[in-house]
């Protein structure tokens, strides 16, 4: 079986957001972050990620942004809590990981990271432990179903830090 969604990625990127799987109605409308209750592309626009709101289907204008996109299941699609372990492609980010090497790499929810990593004790924001050698942010689900555990701050932290590298990278 195909990818739902096909990765966005390219080599050097600034930050490569990685969810768990896409939705119903992302695969429906083959976009990453597609159902209206999603906050992410709001969220990427408020925290200065990206300079205006984009449409979903619009999300291969990341790249020119230095933003990539992945999940860590590619080829089912639905709600987290019908995920099963075999339908995780974790050798497959690995190998993406070290193939394209982003500076940095932020899992938009919990659930994803406590995945990839294999740790149930996560805190929101950087990690002290890189994945695959790539700075590691953990940041609170964009989901309309997370709407009781949202927190910008995190987005807002890695927003920051994606600035300030920006600018020491230019000077």
């Amino acid at each position: 079986m195909g990818d739902v969604l096909e990765d966005l990625l390219a080599d050097g990127l600034r930050i490569v957001f990685c969810g768990t799987r896409p939705g119903i109605a992302s695969a429906e409308r083959r976009a990453y972050y597609a159902k209206p209750g999603n906050r992410f592309w709001r969220t990427l626009h408020e925290v200065g990620l990206i300079p205006r709101l984009f449409a979903p289907e619009e999300y291969p204008l990341l790249l020119p942004l230095g933003i990539g996109l992945t999940d860590l299941a590619k080829s089912s699609a639905g709600q987290d809590s019908t995920l099963s372990a075999g339908e995780l492609h974790l050798d497959r980010l690995r190998k993406s990981l070290e193939r394209h090497q982003p500076r940095c790499l932020a899992f938009t929810s919990k659930n994803a990271a406590q995945l990839a990593l294999g740790r149930r004790n996560l805190r929101f924001g950087l990690q002290d432990e890189p994945f695959c050698g790539i700075e590691t942010h953990v940041l609170p689900s964009t989901s309309g179903l997370a709407t009781s555990h949202w927190n910008v701050a995190p987005w807002q932290a890695l927003a920051r830090r994606a600035a300030d590298e920006r600018h020491h990278a230019a000077a």
